[in-house]
């Protein structure tokens, strides 16, 4: 039953709907999506329905990875439910106080994909930048983002999130950027901190916490946040407002860093008592409607460089028997792209543009074809 769903699935989204949805743009599609997921969310019919469509084409796969019993190695990546932007943390209060969803998609993407990491979040709220921010390539199944942090702040995330605590999914995770702009080391500590906090001190434990180091969409994405004593620096400061909470903590890093670079941010991450790494975010390039602006590249364009990345982390985790896993992310579109992962060393991966080209089963079909050794 499992596979002849898939099958119909897939030709039904490939050969028709996804041929409907490109007729609009991909800031247009992106923008209807969002509404359609707030729809959603406040449906317990249509969410039931969800939650039984992924009984139906998920097979049971539980696995362990950075600390986590996850229900599946295939985790929606940070940037789809991470919520509105506003312009003060007084505007993001009030929009939770008047019973607004500010994290589309927090109750029905969990319920049909399984794992979500939420986020990213910022210890103030941001309203992303203007204009035409997301763009798609159907040559190379890429996506590209200038997005900039959109989200409602870490504090009324939070807050929005423990009003709806009885239905949130038992397994999901938080990512937590430092804010654009603050450079002083001094300051991100307390920013990071105060950012953790926010979540536990609202009694919100997710399944784990990522601390995200790369923001290229932002025009702030300085290297320095990913060398040895700025990296160690914000790790420690992270896992200190965890304390005892005991929430396992991950870290998403950039790609085509040094060799070094990589050798030198895994070693940190064990030292420190980081769960896992997540390799990678997007690749910063310029935007295609101005090149002196920055967007970040998913999808097929960001798989070789994430490839890479995950085998010099994996070389050096064997090497040195680091307690650190492993978590590709960059262009897993189908069972081959995941298999190449996984041969390479990672123990999990995150997702993205595969929502797009291969529509919200996508997770469903990567794993059906790793399993069946098709694409």
């Amino acid at each position: 039953m499992r596979a002849i769903f898939l099958a119909v699935y897939r030709f039904a989204y490939t050969n028709i709907i996804r041929r409907l949805i490109f007729r609009s743009s991909a800031q247009e599609t992106h923008q209807q999506m969002l509404r359609l997921l707030a729809s959603l969310d406040r449906s317990p019919l249509f969410n039931s329905l969800l939650a039984a469509a992924r009984r139906l084409v998920f097979p049971p796969h539980e696995c362990s990875v950075g600390g986590v019993r996850l229900t599946n190695p295939l985790i929606l990546a940070a940037g789809l439910v991470k919520g509105e932007g506003f312009e003060t943390e007084e505007q993001a209060a009030a929009a939770v106080a008047r019973g607004e969803n500010i994290i589309p998609g927090w109750r029905a993407m969990p319920r049909l994909v399984g794992p979500v990491e939420f986020g990213s979040f910022t210890r103030h709220p941001r309203l992303g930048n203007p204009g035409v921010i997301v763009w798609r390539d159907e040559t190379t199944h890429s996506t590209q983002n200038r997005i900039g942090l959109r989200n409602p702040g870490v504090k009324a995330a939070a807050v929005f999130l423990a009003r709806h605590r009885h239905n949130l999914p038992a397994c999901f995770g938080i990512n937590i950027a430092v804010s654009p702009g603050i450079t002083e080391p001094d300051r991100q500590e307390i920013e990071i901190a105060e950012s953790f906090r926010a979540f536990l001190d609202q009694n919100i434990r997710p399944s784990w916490f990522t601390l995200n180091l790369s923001c290229p969409n932002t025009e702030d994405d300085p290297g320095s946040r990913q060398t040895e004593e700025q990296t160690r620096r914000l790790c420690r400061a992270a896992l200190d407002a965890i304390g005892t909470d005991n929430v396992p903590l991950w870290v998403k890093i950039s790609p085509e860093l040094a060799p070094e670079q990589y050798r030198v941010l895994i070693r940190v991450f064990h030292e420190t008592g980081v769960q896992a790494v997540i390799a990678t975010n997007t690749l910063p390039r310029p935007a295609p409607n101005d090149p002196a602006l920055t967007a970040g590249v998913g999808g097929g364009k960001l798989h070789a460089a994430a490839l890479e990345a995950v085998c010099i982390l994996a070389r050096e985790k064997t090497l040195n028997n680091y307690a650190v896993d492993i978590i590709g992310c960059g262009g897993i579109l189908d069972g081959c792209s995941y298999r190449q992962f996984r041969e390479t060393g990672a123990d999990a991966a995150q997702y993205w543009s595969a929502l797009v080209y291969r529509g919200p089963l996508a997770a469903a079909l990567i794993e059906s074809e790793l399993q069946h050794g098709n694409t």
